[in-house]
């Protein structure tokens, strides 16, 4: 395994994955999975079950956010149909297997559990369909990895502040103490909350996402303090009341671009950067001191000062709160798609967490595009946070939870193959030269999905779903015939070429 030198970490990185790309391709062992590797697939309940008010299902968020036909969403799409999965569980089990998949991530509906969003009434019909989902998944060797929260939580619970307020952790506790108490005893492996800067960055900040509000500068802060506690709390509960009997464990997740200079060898923005991105969450979860970083602490005050706020708007941590959240997480989930190039600026609204940075975020125009404005195809950046997340936390078993490539819909869809491979050679590269701790790796998505506020127009699946046909038929795509031979080899194919 490399090491640190006085070029600093972030600057070695670059190095390293420049050096070594033809390296790996000249020598296949570097291609392989380790044999207990996992590969998988993903998805995410409001994205593709449907059945919005089945039963006795209450409403969430995105119902709300989506029916409200604002314009908000491409199209004014909805989830309420999606990719009908909430019937079709069967035949996606089916497809996971044909293809080879050994696992699969997916998410419960907060609502389909628990109708009124409290433990007052816990639905038998919600929990009977998960438990037949993950019934059906081992039956046929599939292990199920659950994510707790993926975005849709109670609308009761947004109208008096969501992630804001702080009886979200109490609330969302109560929640996660239901789903391990139903499924624990199935279900060895849990992720309480899907992409915490995503939920408080475009759903309190930008408004782009549920419940879209636009509380720039205090609500994405607010937001993800109050997630960091709902999480350690969950991890507590686990600890003391399911650990000794399901023996399970409980991750936490990060989702982070790459960054790359702009103008090399500029150390300092990539770790400002990375200090907002990945350090916001991490630092107090994975480091000795817990707490937000240092850097970032000071570099929010100083501009809350300039802008005349009396202190500053990134909330405090009470020493109790520190100790308690520190430690909480026995694996760390990773989503990565792309990479941006970082430089000295100013980006984002004033105030703000992308502003306090003093960064500006540009793209190679070289870069592969992709049918998400904000994809690009940078392989090279997942193997610079693979190494950064290493380096900085104690090489912690990682799984990569997200990862893949949209485009606008079709079934020779050899751009996903070419960006699946290629990341996955990167992260081979990570495990196989640098030492990381890799334990996995789940493809966005296993279907063409509703992608939020894009709706149905750009499609991650590798299994394309037609939703002009309300019985949402599924076709395998080449890159499901690619994922077949992937998974029978255990080795990625080094004759491959990009085209």
């Amino acid at each position: 395994m490399l090491a640190a030198t006085s070029l600093g970490p972030s600057l070695l990185i670059f190095l390293i994955v420049s050096a070594n790309g033809k390296f790996v391709e000249e020598n296949e062992e570097y291609l392989r999975f380790p044999k207990n590797f996992l590969l998988g697939a993903a998805t995410a309940a409001y994205q593709i079950e449907g059945a919005w008010n089945v039963s006795d299902k209450g409403e969430s968020t995105w119902d709300r956010f989506c029916h409200a036909k604002d314009g908000r969403v491409v199209n004014n799409d909805t989830g309420d149909v999606a990719a009908n999965s909430y019937y079709k569980y069967k035949e996606d089990v089916a497809l996971l297997k044909k293809i080879g998949f050994t696992t699969y991530r997916f998410s419960v509906s907060w609502l389909r559990i628990l109708p009124t969003g409290f433990p007052n009434k816990v639905s038998r019909d919600g929990v009977k369909y998960y438990n037949d989902l993950i019934d059906e998944l081992l039956a046929n060797g599939i292990e199920p990895l659950m994510t707790i929260y993926h975005w849709d939580h109670p609308q009761i619970m947004e109208d008096a502040g969501g992630w804001t307020n702080a009886e979200m952790v109490n609330w969302f506790a109560d929640y996660a103490r239901v789903v391990f108490k139903e499924f624990g005893s199935k279900v060895k492996r849990f992720i309480p909350i899907n992409e915490p800067c995503v939920i408080c960055e475009m759903g309190y900040s930008k408004g782009l996402h549920a419940p879209g509000k636009k509380l720039h500068g205090i609500g994405e802060y607010l937001c993800v303090h109050n997630v960091l506690k709902a999480h350690a709390k969950v991890y507590r509960i686990y600890q003391n009341e399911f650990k000794t009997t399901q023996q399970g464990e409980v991750g936490f997740m990060v989702n982070t671009n790459g960054y790359l200079p702009k103008n090399s060898p500029d150390t300092k923005s990539v770790d400002i950067a990375y200090t907002f991105s990945v350090g916001w969450i991490l630092n107090p979860v994975y480091t000795e001191a817990g707490d937000y970083p240092e850097m970032m602490k000071k570099m929010v005050a100083n501009k809350s000062l300039e802008q005349g706020y009396p202190k500053s708007r990134l909330p405090e941590f009470e020493p109790e709160w520190i100790a308690y959240i520190k430690q909480t997480s026995d694996f760390l989930a990773l989503n990565h798609y792309t990479s941006k190039l970082v430089s000295p600026g100013c980006s984002g609204e004033i105030p703000s967490q992308l502003n306090d940075q003093g960064l500006s975020f540009d793209i190679d125009p070289s870069w592969k595009p992709s049918a998400s404005s904000w994809l690009k195809v940078v392989p090279e950046g997942l193997r610079n946070v693979l190494r950064e997340l290493s380096l900085k936390y104690g090489n912690p078993p990682i799984y990569i939870t997200e990862n893949g490539f949209s485009d606008s819909g079709c079934l020779n869809d050899t751009d996903r193959i070419d960006y699946h491979r290629s990341y996955l050679k990167e992260m081979l590269l990570a495990m196989h030269i640098d030492g990381v701790n890799v334990r996995g790796y789940y493809a966005w998505s296993l279907l063409d999905n509703f992608e939020w506020e894009r709706g149905y127009s750009e499609r991650f699946g590798i299994i394309f779903v037609d939703f002009n046909n309300p019985e949402r038929p599924r076709t395998l795509k080449q890159s499901a015939s690619w994922w077949q031979k992937i998974i029978r080899d255990r080795k990625l194919d080094h004759k491959w070429s990009i085209q």
